[in-house]
């Protein structure tokens, strides 16, 4: 019987095996899906599936920087013990080495990682080391300059926050400076142009709600508008926050000052935005213990 990718996509997603290995249990049984299910779970390649439903959100962020471009890529573990497994290490490093060749998170997941594609190498993964583990997203980051720097570092280039910035003119040590103020203070856009206009009109809807409840005439309200949504950019924007290193500057006067133009960053911070169950062990017990 001819083993179509239909089919042995349709195993892959029973089981979570990697590819190569659904198309061979299929083939080892003649196209018979129950049996190739059953031939997966005998060799231990189907373990995965069973732990795909579980909240991956501990892990690492990994960058790396190859000239003027730079990548950051978050691989989530279900345990801050999984981070610190050398192996895991390795295989986050390798992806972050295989992010270097291509230009988004699908054709990462399909890059080629010793001989298989990313996703099945993490697929095969997660039966060696136990629990769920996901390739969530990946950055890049491309300019004249680009620095990184890993906030706790567990190894070379990983930990729970990786920054990357991008620049035009200045030195790498104001790089540095600057990819320590960006993993400390978390602007969320590089200046109001780059910010989100539904953020922008959100906080001004909230101010204004404020500023109306205050029982203030209209002509008042508009400039308590205006200046709260001045100090609204100051704390949400890189180039309006005050400048972690001397907070009597912001970020855009201290570039100046470094003769630098700041064109572009990033930060990535392990689970960030993932709801995480938190388990109530003793709650569980009592509940047990009453049948």
């Amino acid at each position: 019987m001819a083993i179509t990718a239909a089919m042995v996509k349709e195993l892959r997603d029973k089981t979570g095996a990697g590819m190569m290995d659904a198309k061979k249990a299929l083939t080892e049984t003649g196209g018979d899906m129950d049996a190739a299910v059953d031939w997966l779970r005998t060799k231990g390649l189907a373990k995965a599936a069973k732990k795909a439903g579980r909240t991956a959100a501990e892990g690492l962020v990994a960058v790396k920087v190859n000239g003027g471009r730079g990548v950051a890529v978050e691989v989530n573990s279900e345990t801050d013990f999984v981070a610190k497994n050398p192996e895991f290490q390795e295989m986050v490093g390798q992806i972050a080495e295989a992010a270097q060749g291509v230009d988004d998170f699908e054709a990462l997941k399909a890059a080629d990682l010793g001989g298989k594609p990313v996703a099945d190498v993490i697929t095969d993964k997660i039966a060696r080391i136990g629990e769920n583990l996901t390739l969530r997203r990946m950055a890049v980051v491309e300019g004249e300059t680009v620095v990184s720097y890993v906030h706790n570092a567990v190894t070379e280039g990983m930990g729970r926050i990786g920054v990357l910035v991008a620049l035009k003119g200045g030195d790498t040590g104001f790089g540095r400076q600057l990819a320590m103020h960006i993993a400390a203070a978390n602007p969320a856009a590089l200046s109001e142009e780059d910010l989100d206009p539904a953020v922008l009109e959100k906080e001004r809807q909230v101010q204004i709600e404020i500023a109306r409840e205050s029982g203030k005439p209209e002509q008042v309200i508009e400039k308590m508008i205006a200046g709260r949504m001045k100090k609204f950019l100051s704390e949400v924007t890189l180039l309006g926050q005050a400048f972690v290193i001397n907070p009597d500057q912001t970020v855009a006067e201290a570039a100046k000052e470094a003769g630098a133009e700041i064109t572009g960053f990033t930060r990535m911070e392990v689970g960030e935005g993932i709801e995480k169950q938190e388990d109530d062990f003793a709650a569980e017990v009592a509940k047990m213990s009453q049948g």
